[in-house]
């Protein structure tokens, strides 16, 4: 078990030893952004980066971004729905793609040097494709060869796998992790490989 300082920490940790710059938390009121009231994801602060303006810090980053969103607060309340989180991010802006992050992500959760979590207590979700873009079939390849297996790799449509900044700011497909409780799914569209 972690504090919630002790993960912060060891996230930020990990992911400075792997060539990113730690920058800080940005305001929960954005700049120079008038689509949302709050900032409501870790990549909301990045957007001008992310559409390809170069960051003083270099083209590899990490942060807790302190976030407010309101878009699912009809859950609010539930185990794992809040209103105040805190986002941990990586960012690679031009640097590097799907492989390397996963492949972080997975060795952050699992490695014992870092959290050392049960791999087989690790599922994922990604996207299932749509008219807009077809299905991620590389995030699912290199969770299969973190060793992860099929059935626990799951396409979900665009409402679970796809991050946009407001409603018509830069957007894509997301891969998400998850760790089993051992309580049955809720959901209604879960499709595994």
């Amino acid at each position: 078990m972690y504090t919630s300082n002790e993960l912060r920490k060891k996230y930020l940790e990990f992911f400075s030893q792997n060539g990113h710059a730690v920058i800080a938390s940005a305001s929960l009121i954005p700049e120079n952004d008038p689509s949302v009231l709050f900032t409501t994801a870790g990549m909301h602060p990045l957007i001008p980066y992310l559409m390809g303006q170069p960051h003083p810090k270099g083209t590899k980053l990490c942060d807790v971004q302190k976030c407010v969103r309101t878009g699912d607060i009809e859950e609010v309340g539930d185990a794992s729905h809040l209103t105040f989180f805190e986002m941990l991010g990586n960012w690679s802006l031009g640097d590097y793609f799907k492989e390397e992050s996963i492949r972080w992500s997975w060795q952050f959760l699992t490695d014992k040097q870092w959290l050392g979590l049960d791999p087989n207590r690790i599922a994922v979700s990604v996207f299932c494709g749509d008219e807009d873009c077809q299905r991620d079939e590389t995030s699912a390849g290199v969770w299969q060869s973190c060793g992860i297996p099929k059935e626990r790799i799951f396409y979900l449509p665009k409402k679970n796998n796809w991050w946009i900044a407001g409603t018509t700011g830069p957007c894509g497909p997301d891969t998400e992790i998850f760790w089993d409780t051992g309580k049955p799914c809720c959901s209604d569209h879960c499709s595994p490989a």
